[in-house]
């Protein structure tokens, strides 16, 4: 059995890990617990594929919608990057950047073998997120995490939505909208943006930026503190935090009612990126 206690000691070519605490959890097996292999000839896919290498870890999904992203560990995790437990390789594949769309806490072992483990999130008796990691791979000494795959984070509880960095909206009636559909997140703290609010809306993208921390060649018009909804616009039904998302007639612009207010979300003239 895989302990789910801090640990910090490495073995082989793993380093030192700490793994935090309610990482892993005893928890209950779902109603038909995960049994194939947990290592599955990868097929091939398109280069934008947001489950491209997820394997094994897909299989594992129960989603409710479709799965939202997913793929396998890159390079290798030898040189100091390897955990000494099965649990410091899932604690490495959150700091690998994936923190940001699922939970920080609350996995439990759902299968495992000699060399592999098999992580899930669960939630409503269905597994949400799936880890795979593995022990001693040729030339990559150590636990490391080999594949991965996440259903949309829609499909968590509210309580953990609320805790993640990617912001889940909800419609009218409160139900959580997938984050394919619509999400928001705080700009990157590097970059000097995280008072900036960037706003997706399927293919169309808008920023609050009270601060004027990005250019305004960026944006499509300025940002508006309080202004006046404009003739035309629409109310999408989408909801977060007491804001109503509201969207311009020619959707230049995304207008969020507030309780003090309306404020104007600028569209993007294209790709904003945090170097």
């Amino acid at each position: 059995m895989v302990a789910g206690v801090a640990a910090t000691a490495g073995c082989g070519g793993g380093g030192s890990v700490s793994v935090t605490d309610g990482l892993v959890v005893k928890g209950s097996a779902p109603p038909s617990p995960y049994a194939g292999p947990l290592r599955v000839k990868a097929a091939a896919s398109r280069d934008d594929d947001p489950l491209a290498g997820a394997g094994a870890a897909l299989r594992a999904l129960e989603c409710t919608g479709k799965p939202y992203l997913g793929g396998p560990g890159e390079g290798e995790w030898g040189d100091g990057d390897g955990g000494g437990t099965a649990a410091q390789a899932l604690q490495l594949f959150l700091r690998d950047g994936y923190e940001d769309t699922v939970p920080g806490t609350g996995y439990r072992v759902e299968h495992q073998d000699a060399d592999q483990v098999l992580y899930s999130f669960d939630a409503g008796g269905r597994t949400r997120v799936a880890v795979i990691v593995a022990k001693d791979r040729p030339h990559q000494p150590g636990w490391g995490w080999e594949t991965f795959a996440q259903c949309d984070p829609s499909e968590f509880p509210k309580s953990v939505r609320d805790e993640l960095p990617l912001r889940v909206w909800e419609d009218r009636t409160g139900s959580p909208v997938p984050v394919t559909v619509v999400q928001s997140r705080a700009g990157a703290e590097h970059c000097d943006w995280q008072g900036v609010e960037f706003l997706s809306l399927g293919t169309r993208s808008y920023v609050r930026d009270p601060g004027h921390a990005l250019s305004r060649e960026l944006l499509r018009s300025a940002y508006g503190g309080d202004v006046p909804m404009p003739d035309g616009a629409t109310d999408t039904g989408y909801r977060r935090e007491g804001r109503a998302l509201w969207l311009a007639a020619d959707g230049s612009s995304a207008y969020v009612r507030t309780a003090d207010g309306i404020e104007r979300w600028p569209g993007t003239t294209g790709t904003i990126a945090c170097q």
